[in-house]
């Protein structure tokens, strides 16, 4: 197994491929490796007794453990190649499962071995800005190559899915969810909901995830207490906007991921206003701690509202405003809708969808 990210480093992906191997630990007949980033130092990790964790150290020269640098990602792909070359001659791998076509399903390609290639969002074209002349003039050919030598290409919504097909139009895409761990993302039993508003959003404080569409939506509102949890490099840009717009807002930089769950519960609503988002881990972790959602008409996030929050159009202050007011004013809705949240997560556990993998593991041995 492939991906550049994985706790502390990273993001979503990194925390959804713990979430799956700690699943993965319950299939004896599975064995893993895991070839991943370290931001300072080299080890290896027995993580549980069918998989060892590689931490490859990329030097990070930024203290941001969520941002990874063009350099971050060059220097990942040449250690992991040499690295996972090496791994692969002592133990003749069966196939590679690599999280992000690019750079990861590039290095599986370039192995030899026979792999299914997780897309995450930001490693499909087009996704984000930030890429956008680099997908254009290379990547976008690079990741259709990838993708059609790959045994299988899986997206983390219908969302990105549909982008994926703009890509590469002739071939076959499988969608499995992000899960949720809802053992330990729950509801509080008895919840007050009174006194200010309040919201929460947890992700990077980029310009993709739109949080200044969000302070500007909250705009001299004293009734709402606002928690962002993450960091990035918009924080400071953020943290004076709020002051401007007179936002009471907590900025509380990075959390452990561990701690979450509690600020989670101590909210009324979750508010995630990205530009662009694939199957937000951040979303279905608020829904299983029974929160009311609003997010953007946009990737993945969108399709887990049915009846539990509103989906909002992206950049725009005046419907964020506007699905504010409804928990404001109707302050009822705030439980219903965040009992909905639940019963909704509950469906898409991490041992869900860590079956699902099973079988297209099991499909591809058969195959083979």
């Amino acid at each position: 197994m492939l991906n550049y990210e994985f706790p502390p480093l990273g993001g979503g992906a990194g925390n959804a491929t713990s979430y799956l191997l700690k699943e993965f630990s319950m299939y004896p007949e599975l064995k893993f490796d895991l070839v991943t980033s370290s931001a300072n130092e080299f080890r290896v990790v027995e993580f549980a007794n069918n998989i060892t964790i590689h931490f490859l150290d990329i030097k990070k020269n930024n203290l941001n453990l969520h941002y990874q640098t063009y350099k971050d990602l060059l220097t990942y792909t040449f250690k992991c190649y040499i690295y996972a070359r090496k791994l692969h001659n002592q133990n003749n791998y069966d196939f590679c499962h690599s999280f992000f076509g690019i750079p990861c399903g590039f290095i599986a390609l370039k192995l030899g071995i026979p792999y299914i290639v997780s897309l995450r969002g930001s490693d499909v074209p087009f996704y984000s800005s930030r890429f956008y002349w680099l997908d254009k003039l290379v990547l976008k050919r690079l990741s259709r190559r990838v993708w059609e030598y790959a045994d299988k290409v899986i997206t983390n919504s219908e969302g990105l899915k549909i982008l994926a097909q703009k890509t590469a139009p002739n071939l076959e895409f499988e969608t499995i969810n992000n899960g949720v761990d809802t053992k330990k993302f729950f509801p509080l039993k008895e919840k007050i909901i009174n006194g200010k508003l309040k919201i929460i959003s947890t992700g990077r404080m980029i310009e993709r995830k739109g949080y200044n569409y969000l302070i500007e939506a909250l705009k001299a509102n004293d009734q709402i207490e606002l928690t962002l949890i993450g960091e990035g490099n918009l924080t400071g840009k953020l943290k004076k906007m709020a002051k401007e717009n007179f936002v009471n807002v907590k900025f509380l930089g990075k959390i452990e991921h561990d701690l979450l769950p509690d600020y989670l519960r101590k909210a009324d609503i979750f508010v995630l206003p990205s530009l662009n988002e694939g199957m937000s881990n951040s979303v279905l972790e608020a829904m299983a701690c029974g929160l009311p959602i609003i997010t953007t008409d946009t990737g993945g996030s969108k399709e887990m509202i049915k009846g539990n929050g509103f989906v909002v159009g992206k950049g725009s202050i005046v419907d964020l405003r506007k699905a504010i007011a409804e928990y404001l004013n109707n302050r009822s809705l705030i439980k219903t809708h965040g009992n909905l949240s639940r019963k909704l997560a509950e469906n898409i556990s991490w041992n869900k969808i860590a079956k699902k993998y099973v079988g297209v593991y099991e499909k591809h041995e058969k195959e083979y």
